[in-house]
């Protein structure tokens, strides 16, 4: 009897921005539903590399984007397009080949996708290094290009948008390798949502206006957040979706200080469903994030865009 070889997906993640994981979660499902026969595995790739390291520099990460949102932005700003300083600091972060060739020896995966820059350059040096023959695949979660996201030895890009895709021929990615996709999103962003249904599962009113808050699944909106202050001027009543992420804390803080408002509030941590509660929704305040911006306009849900990172802010200006 001939043995016929299973076909295997390695996607390559990080939770470093909760988009590079939800995107590896929309290719996961897409690859089930459409290849069922395919075997697919999802790696937290700085999990995996540095077991130790990685909670800390987690925390460092989010605690550099409330504190220091410029330092931030000028590493970001700094490394945008290539050149010695993004490639020594790029050099840093894409370390750690020994981890990542022992689960592609032990899985032996027919295509490697990386949804996370780093993971993206670490596979690009172990094929130059000659020690795999895989194909990889480097999907873009942003609606920016960034060199870190570039890499010699990738065999394709998966982009959200025409502009990337022309920003990439620019930087020197021959076209055949670019294919201009969409950001990939989980499957639920694409059903019918029934705002009754909804309404009476949330306790709402379904004619009622519903404004959504999200920072993200690390709840990125920080103490001050003077805009929920601010809805305490408005004349009528509103009802309220806000969403923490991990952030538990916040969620805390958040219930004790609008305890007393005259709106209807509803304050969750990190929840799956975000499809439904978008579906609910009238208007969204938000970070800028690529994932979060496709999920929304899928869902033709409006969005006001809440203290974007500077560099970001301005590239994003720039591209619309």
């Amino acid at each position: 009897m001939i043995q016929v070889k299973k076909e295997k997906l390695l996607i390559l993640s990080a939770n470093f921005g909760d988009g590079h994981k939800q995107v590896a979660k929309a290719i996961t499902e897409v690859a089930e539903l459409s290849y069922p026969e395919v075997e697919t595995a999802t790696l937290d790739i700085m999990k995996w590399i540095h077991p130790r390291l990685n909670p800390i520099s987690h925390f460092l990460y989010i605690r550099g984007i409330k504190r220091l949102p410029f330092l931030y932005s000028f590493i970001y700003k700094r490394t945008r397009k290539p050149n010695s300083f993004s490639m020594k600091l790029n050099s840093i972060l894409s370390s750690g080949l020994e981890p990542v060739l022992e689960i592609i020896n032990n899985m032996k995966p027919s295509v490697v996708v990386s949804t996370y820059p780093f993971a993206a350059g670490i596979m690009s040096k172990l094929k130059e290094l000659g020690l795999i023959n895989v194909p990889i695949v480097t999907v873009i979660t942003d609606y920016t290009d960034h060199s870190y996201w570039l890499h010699p030895n990738t065999d394709h890009y998966l982009v959200g948008s025409k502009e990337v895709e022309e920003r990439l021929i620019r930087l020197g990615v021959e076209r055949s390798k670019i294919k201009n996709t969409g950001i990939p999103i989980r499957q639920q962003f694409y059903k019918k949502h029934s705002r009754n249904a909804l309404a009476e599962k949330f306790d709402f009113d379904p004619k009622k206006f519903t404004l959504l808050v999200m920072g993200g699944g690390d709840g990125l909106i920080g103490k001050g957040f003077s805009t929920l202050q601010a809805l305490e001027n408005i004349p009528h009543p509103v009802q309220i979706v806000i969403v923490c992420g991990r952030n538990k804390k916040l969620k805390l803080q958040l219930e004790s200080k609008l305890k007393d408002t005259i709106h209807k509030i509803r304050i969750v941590g990190f929840c799956e469903n975000i499809a439904e509660i978008m579906a609910i929704s009238d208007i969204m305040i938000t970070k800028p994030g690529g994932v979060t911006t496709t999920e929304a306009i899928e869902m033709d849900l409006p969005m006001l865009i809440y203290k974007p990172l500077p560099a970001r802010r301005k590239i994003m200006l720039i591209i619309y």
